[in-house]
């Protein structure tokens, strides 16, 4: 049933909610503020990549 239930959670999700709980998740692993700051860094050096500019921020 668990399986079940995290399957229809995932489904359901927008590509958008999952990169942002993965985003969320690696930004908490952070072990100090520089290396948070750098994968704040990694994240949006990554995300300006995915898209031209033009396209909007979403």
């Amino acid at each position: 049933m668990y399986l079940l239930s995290r399957l229809f959670l995932f489904l359901t999700k927008t590509a958008d909610e999952r990169a942002k709980e993965r985003a969320d998740a690696y930004l908490a692993e952070a072990s100090d503020l520089y290396d948070l700051e750098f994968r704040m860094r990694k994240i949006d050096r990554e995300s300006s990549r995915r898209q031209p500019a033009w396209m909007g921020p979403y």
